[in-house]
């Protein structure tokens, strides 16, 4: 039987082509899919099946997901995290040119000249000598989140000229080698809010950095600094920066999160969800999580899940349990017992966990019959058990 992937939102075609069609049947209409592959539609709402593997989505973020619910029921939630991270870094730097050389406004005033000849070029001058901007290199960009998109946005702001100061308690030690030697480590958000002339943040929206930038907080940015969301509405407490614009405090916001208030307000430049609406982009999502994908369904491995560990094995057989279990004592020792009273050998295996969460993946010499898999998926805190 092929696995069934139930394709939600518009997929790059390349990303979907990695499901080749002798082992795979994909579409939008899949009754109890052994996966799901989306975009941004929200499954808040949504009911799942006992057949339901894991869940894909072709970009970083998974507020729309239910992962919590999933984790539950031992379903994987994969993202596709820096597929989409050179898009927002391009559109970020765009943001903060958009800022220092009046961009938008001076297209506006460009587009609005209904004169010629002499008289239009008369109208030009004038509006050169409107809109004198500033330059960034020598100023200072406060980077908050130092993840793919992070350390891509510090790197090219440091390539451009400019101080570059960030701040992530979590960075791993990937992006650390990855951020360039110039980039000043701050201790806490407030020490990169006092330093920047810009703040760009790039963090997920959780309890922790909801309304991260807040009333509290903006007195203590420069004046007129700018701030730039790319990462998430609700990481800015949004009345407190149109109050802040209106004061002064602060000098602009760029975002990608148009709201009627900010739309109207004349030092907003809001942006309709660009950040990673490249082709590029795109692809570069669809083929990572349908990789990501494949692999589980077929090997049981685990990349870049946003709620279970990573975990790989390579195979030593062509009979290959993949189990998913809370993290509690002898769920390994049950599990080996059960497969010992059967007489299945085990040739290789491994576990790994992540919080509440355990996954096992074990090859056996031997094939494991019904009996042996009823009797592990009856084990207590067993949450899903496959023979691949």
């Amino acid at each position: 039987m092929p696995f069934k992937i139930q394709k939600i939102n518009n997929i790059a075609s390349k990303g979907l082509d990695r499901f080749p069609s002798a082992t795979y049947e994909v579409g939008s209409e899949i009754n109890d899919p052994d996966a799901i592959i989306l975009r941004s539609q929200k499954l808040h709402d949504m009911s799942f099946g006992e057949n339901l593997k894991a869940v894909g989505r072709a970009g970083a973020g998974v507020n729309n997901i239910p992962v919590d619910r999933l984790t539950e029921l031992g379903v994987p939630v994969f993202n596709a995290p820096g597929a989409n991270a050179n898009a927002v870094k391009e559109l970020v730097i765009g943001g903060l040119l958009l800022s220092q050389r009046n961009l938008h406004d001076a297209v506006a005033y460009t587009q609005a000249l209904t004169t010629s000849g002499d008289a239009l070029e008369r109208e030009v001058e004038d509006g050169k000598k409107k809109f004198v901007g500033g330059e960034l290199s020598a100023r200072t960009l406060g980077v908050i989140g130092l993840g793919a998109i992070g350390v891509e946005v510090a790197n090219a702001a440091a390539a451009l000229g400019m101080n570059v100061i960030g701040h992530d308690p979590g960075i791993t030690v990937v992006n650390a080698w990855k951020l360039n030697a110039s980039v000043k480590m701050a201790r806490s958000v407030d020490e990169v809010l006092a330093e920047s002339e810009f703040l760009t943040l790039h963090v997920p929206l959780v309890e922790a950095t909801k309304n991260m930038i807040s009333a509290s907080r903006i007195p203590a940015m420069k004046d007129g600094a700018v701030l730039l969301n790319f990462a998430r509405a609700g990481v800015v407490d949004e009345q407190a920066v149109l109050a802040a614009l209106d004061s002064g405090s602060l000098g602009a916001y760029i975002c990608d999160f148009p709201t009627r208030e900010n739309i109207d307000h004349e030092r907003v430049i809001a942006l309709p969800h660009l950040g990673a609406s490249t082709a590029e982009a795109e692809e570069n999502c669809a083929l990572m999580v349908a990789d990501q994908l494949c692999d589980y369904l077929e090997n049981g491995n685990i990349t870049n899940s946003v709620n279970f560990p990573a975990i790989t094995l390579s195979r030593k057989s062509e009979y290959r349990l993949a189990l998913i279990h809370m993290n509690i004592p002898d769920m390994v020792g049950q599990i080996s017992h059960q497969l010992g009273v059967s007489s299945i050998n085990i040739l290789h295996m491994i576990n790994e966990s992540h919080g509440d969460i355990a996954c096992t993946l074990i090859d056996t010499e031997s094939t494991v019959n019904d009996a042996t898999l009823a009797a592990i998926g009856d084990i207590n805190g067993l949450l899903k058990v496959r023979l691949i």
